[in-house]
């Protein structure tokens, strides 16, 4: 008995209709999603762009004769039965109009076997998805889909295409998205008749991205997981890009566009990255069927998405967690080689310094991030602090250390206090009172024109620059700009001259903080000169006697 069958008019009525079949990138995608609704591990693609030809086989469940003779008919599928079928989609495809589209866009053919039958079948169809003949065919047990000739007798739409090597990329942009969302799956692609590209499984994306990405390694990403949400993200201070186009959302084994969801990954990441560059992160959701609409859009690229302020901050706290986790882990592991190096060596790492106070700003008495014990031995043009890691040195930018500590300990305890006297402001647009108004501040008319602000976060309230701070909160956008702006304001200045207590003071208050990666503003703190680096720079790896022409 086969499993496809055509769906009644009741529900092809209710189907999202449209072109299914828009270009090779779309073909390839149709069949690579019924490669992996048949539990393929294995997916090979053999392209020929010139000649409008591809073939795809996997090692999936396969087709019995019954079902390789409806296959390409219109709607037939094995995915869906009834209309209320339609909001229980658990399956890539649903609609059963690829094979059928493909029929009718070229020459089609399909080979398969299931994994219970002794041999398999080669199936040639018409136009219309109609078999033309059948002969039996001896394959491992899968599918080989095979289309030539695409577009051929729609002339005008081959025409209209983007060119073929745009085509060809789009190919490989669609295969990657697949196997980034099923990294357990191997990938074997050819290009007119020739190896393109192959990708090896792993158990996450974590796996899959070095090989797409070659710029990125294993050890700059990071994979954290629960049953309905993973995240596979770069860190920020190793890998981040130009554009957006690393920032992706899949639900249920698809990439999808949510542009809510694609948002709240940005603003985890705002205060870790320069302004100018963009996270790697994939984010991949996990939804009962219940919860999610697929019968959206032909392609199946948006969904609407049910209890969407839930997902996003859950998406929120993985990253955050992520962010946080992965330091410590890796500063672990070096430490530890450090520490066995030593037992045979001569030297020792530097422990930690007395403890001292920088300022009476309250910083979060979190244990140390895991950068690794720093010993300050320097200031440079009243700037930078020059410090002493187990694994090299060090170059800390003070005023954005200690901006990154503000910000953290405003965080936790943002406190308005009464000032000694109402600061007068004076020419403030209503959108500005308005903004001090929301940032629960003591404001009131005091005249023509004029503002009275009686209160202010307790970091500016006795500083003498307090009427322009308060200016610049007057323009912040929300509370989360207003704490970036007073820690900017209030952090060490550039040029101030620090004693060696307060320079070993500030780098044990930046080290506990949550991210000490990057400033408020995304700019990075510190810059490494690691061991391994100073040893290639000095060619210390030299046999001895070498560098003196022996």
């Amino acid at each position: 008995m086969g499993a496809i069958s055509a769906l009644p008019g009741s529900v092809v009525d209710l189907i999202a209709a449209g072109e299914v079949i828009d270009s090779l990138a779309a073909a390839v995608r149709e069949l690579i999603e019924n490669a992996l609704d048949a539990g393929a591990t294995r997916i090979g693609l053999a392209l020929w762009p010139d000649e409008w030809r591809m073939q795809v086989s996997d090692n999936g469940c396969g087709m019995d004769l019954t079902d390789l003779k409806v296959a390409a008919t219109a709607h037939a599928t094995s995915k869906i039965r009834a209309a209320q079928d339609l909001w229980q989609i658990s399956s890539l495809g649903f609609r059963g109009e690829a094979l059928h589209s493909l029929a009718q866009l070229g020459d089609l053919e399909i080979c398969s076997r299931s994994r219970e039958a002794v041999h398999g079948w080669q199936m040639v169809y018409d136009a219309q998805g109609q078999p033309q003949g059948w002969e039996v065919s001896g394959l491992a047990p899968g599918t080989v889909v095979t289309v030539a000739n695409l577009f051929e007798r729609w002339a005008t739409r081959r025409a209209g295409l983007p060119s073929l090597p745009q085509q060809v990329r789009s190919v490989q942009q669609i295969i990657y998205g697949c196997a980034l969302t099923h990294p357990g799956v191997t990938w074997r692609c050819e290009l007119r008749g020739k190896p393109w590209f192959s990708l090896w499984p792993g158990e996450a994306p974590l796996a899959l991205l070095p090989q797409i990405v070659p710029t990125l390694a294993a050890t700059d990403l990071r994979h954290l997981s629960t049953t309905q949400l993973s995240v596979t993200l770069g860190l920020p201070d190793r890998c981040h890009r130009h554009r957006p186009d690393w920032v992706k959302v899949a639900v249920n084994g698809r990439f999808v566009r949510l542009p809510e969801l694609e948002h709240t990954i940005f603003s985890a990441f705002s205060r870790t990255l320069r302004r100018d560059r963009y996270p790697v992160c994939l984010v991949h959701l996990y939804v009962p069927p219940e919860q999610i609409d697929w019968n959206r859009h032909p392609a199946k690229l948006e969904v609407y998405l049910h209890q969407l302020s839930h997902w996003q901050e859950q998406v929120a706290a993985l990253i955050k967690q992520a962010l946080q986790t992965v330091e410590p882990e890796r500063s672990r592991r070096s430490i530890a080689v450090i520490k066995a190096a030593e037992e045979r060596g001569s030297y020792r790492t530097i422990g930690p310094a007395p403890d001292s106070s920088l300022s009476e700003a309250s910083t979060p008495q979190s244990p140390g991030r895991g950068l690794g014990q720093l010993r300050a031995l320097a200031q440079v043009h009243k700037t930078y602090i020059l410090a002493e890691h187990p694994a090299g040195l060090w170059l800390v930018e003070q005023h954005i250390a200690h901006e990154r500590v503000l910000f953290e300990a405003l965080e936790d305890r943002w406190v308005l206090v009464e000032l000694p006297g109402p600061v007068v402001l004076g020419s403030l647009k209503p959108q500005q009172v308005e903004q001090l108004q929301n940032l629960e501040l003591d404001v009131e008319p005091f005249g023509e024109d004029l503002w009275a602000v009686r209160s202010a976060p307790e970091p500016l309230s006795q500083r003498e620059d307090c009427k322009a701070a308060l200016l610049e909160l007057s323009l912040c956008s929300d509370l989360q700009t207003a704490r970036v702006a007073t820690a900017c304001r209030s952090a060490i200045r550039n040029g101030t001259p620090l004693e060696s207590s307060q320079q070993q003071a500030l780098l044990e208050q930046w080290q506990r903080t949550r991210n000490p990666h990057t400033c408020p503003h995304g700019r990075p703190i510190y810059m490494a000169l690691e061991e391994t680096d100073l040893a290639r720079f000095f060619k210390r790896h030299w046999v001895i006697g070498k560098s003196h022409g022996i």
